[in-house]
């Protein structure tokens, strides 16, 4: 019987994975000072890196620092290094972080902070999906009610040939870019969280709620006073803390669709995900109402619709989960923010 060749060649691409991962782990114990034993002695040590809740812990905390997200950032670099080794392990690893990243540095760009490591990971995310996509934008295919149904005999023979399909583009095709400047920002992190969406099946549950978090920062607080009962839904450890009533979300930043859209399409899996715990989906929906309202104040009705959609769902999945109710408060809302949610619904 003659030797499978195959078998050699994967045994040593499984070891060299193996040892880019130790190499991983090793600078990673240099940065922070000590790691569990259960990563450092691990059999699969990019395995072990991506479900350890204390590394995960210590990590967050870091990329929360006042300060870090410098050029200097060690950890922001071995975030970068460990993603460009284009490793698929290691780079699961660097995207459970990319909720903190994007969420850290969305809340101090706008005070025009240094932060350049933050934005060579978010740009090393940015390329590596560039080249993925290959210069072609992100479609999905739209079924177009002028063809007969399958399920259907038709009663008789269409006129014409069968209609095509109709193209929706979910991402637009992408631009190289060697900086992030503030008309682009919104882009390359949409374009980061898109990515990670694409692999949130393997992203832990830390993960997700540290991503849910954040977005409730995002969307900001309701203007106005809250009503009576409203629970108050504290910000992430060390970035912004809920706001008494009355006041102005601190921290709520601009939510154009490029940004809007995947934040959406994360927080839906988080709330419909049918192996998600509870926990995860009950945070999610009290964002999703979040995210409403702030579509809502914005006048913007793609977002209106996304949400509102998003919240029915929610809805029918639990019928435990009350109708969310729209404040009528004319310090929230003006007139015609209330007819077009009114249209909506």
């Amino acid at each position: 019987m003659s030797a499978d060749p195959v078998a050699p060649a994967e045994s040593s691409a499984f070891w060299q994975s193996v040892q880019r991962a130790q190499a991983a782990v090793q600078s990673l114990y240099l940065i922070l000072g000590s790691l569990p034993d259960a990563v450092a002695s691990s059999e699969n040590p990019a395995a072990a890196l991506l479900n350890d809740e204390a590394v995960a812990r210590e990590v967050s905390i870091r990329l929360r620092r006042h300060g870090s997200g410098a050029g200097d950032d060690n950890l922001c670099r071995w975030l970068y290094d460990t993603f460009q080794s284009n490793d698929p392990d290691l780079q699961l690893v660097v995207l459970t972080f990319t909720p903190t990243i994007a969420g850290v540095y969305l809340l101090r760009a706008i005070s025009r902070e240094p932060l350049a490591g933050f934005e060579a990971v978010l740009l090393a995310l940015y390329a590596y999906e560039t080249v993925i996509r290959g210069g072609d934008p992100e479609t999905v295919n739209l079924p177009n009610l002028a063809n007969p149904s399958v399920y259907h005999e038709a009663k008789a023979p269409p006129k014409k040939g069968a209609v095509e399909l109709d193209t929706a583009v979910v991402s637009p095709a992408l631009e190289p870019y060697g900086t992030v400047r503030s008309t682009k920002r919104a882009r390359i992190v949409g374009v980061a969280l898109e990515l990670y969406y694409s692999k949130i099946s393997s992203m832990p549950l830390s993960s997700k709620l540290a991503f849910c978090e954040f977005c409730m920062v995002w969307a900001g607080q309701d203007i106005g006073t809250k009503a009576e009962g409203e629970r108050s839904v504290s910000g992430p450890a060390g970035i912004a803390p809920a706001p008494a009533a009355g006041e102005v979300k601190a921290g709520r930043i601009p939510l154009p669709w490029e940004l809007f859209q995947p934040i959406v399409r994360i927080v839906g899996h988080c709330l419909l995900g049918p192996a998600n715990p509870e926990e995860l989906k009950t945070t999610a929906y009290a964002v999703v109402e979040r995210l409403h309202w702030r579509a809502t104040h914005d006048m913007n009705p793609q977002e209106i619709l996304a949400t509102r959609s998003l919240l029915r769902l929610g809805k029918m999945g639990d019928d435990t989960i009350a109708e969310p109710q729209i404040s009528t408060n004319s310090d929230d809302y003006s007139e015609e923010a209330l007819k077009m949610n009114a249209r909506l619904t």
